[in-house]
């Protein structure tokens, strides 16, 4: 376990190899699982406030999931997350011209319509957050889908946290990452 500031990284962020690899898996993470992208507080004033640009890059499915459902739903648990088309693929998601599932926000985002990138959960995944009184924790979420994309980070020498290094500056700020990359290479606190 490495420890950052508040947080602790599973030591399978360092270890593991990891390769977003869309041509094998066509985006099944935005189709599987049991609930959409898991979203923060912040997000969902971000997704009131931004929808309007957002809404023309999604499919009429997904927009008629959001007017029936809501921008995000609340779960079980009273957390919150991206609606689902028949409780399975995200409502913000679309096939583009291969197959391969995309994300709407990040399609608007790329187009200039909006200045939200997607869900922190779906730029930092494979790693999962989980929050508790004073600090989060981040956990290297394994999942049979995404074989080929630690296949491909193996190949290519990638790392979990190397490949999500953009992300994890967006989560967590540039001094932070700089901090988890000293440890890891270095195994002692930066000074």
């Amino acid at each position: 376990m490495i420890q950052i500031q508040n947080t602790l990284i599973s030591d399978d962020v360092r270890d593991n190899f990891f390769v977003c690899n869309l041509e094998a898996c066509k985006g099944a993470c935005c189709v599987e699982g049991d609930l959409g992208a898991p979203l923060e507080d912040a997000e969902l004033a971000i997704l009131e406030q931004e929808y309007a640009n957002i809404k023309p890059f999604l499919t009429e499915a997904g927009q008629q999931a959001i007017e029936a459902q809501g921008l995000y739903i609340k779960d079980w648990e009273g957390d919150f997350s991206t609606t689902t088309i028949n409780d399975r693929e995200c409502a913000y998601a679309l096939y583009d011209e291969r197959g391969i599932l995309k994300c709407g926000i990040e399609q608007a985002y790329l187009a200039g319509a909006t200045s939200f990138k997607k869900p922190i959960s779906c730029h930092l995944y494979p790693i999962r957050i989980t929050k508790y009184d004073g600090f989060e924790a981040l956990n290297y979420d394994r999942w049979s889908i995404c074989s080929p994309a630690c296949s491909f980070g193996a190949n290519l020498g990638v790392r979990v946290y190397q490949f999500l290094k953009e992300p994890l500056i967006r989560k967590y700020g540039e001094d932070w990452y700089g901090e988890l990359v000293h440890e890891i290479e270095h195994g002692s606190p930066a000074e």
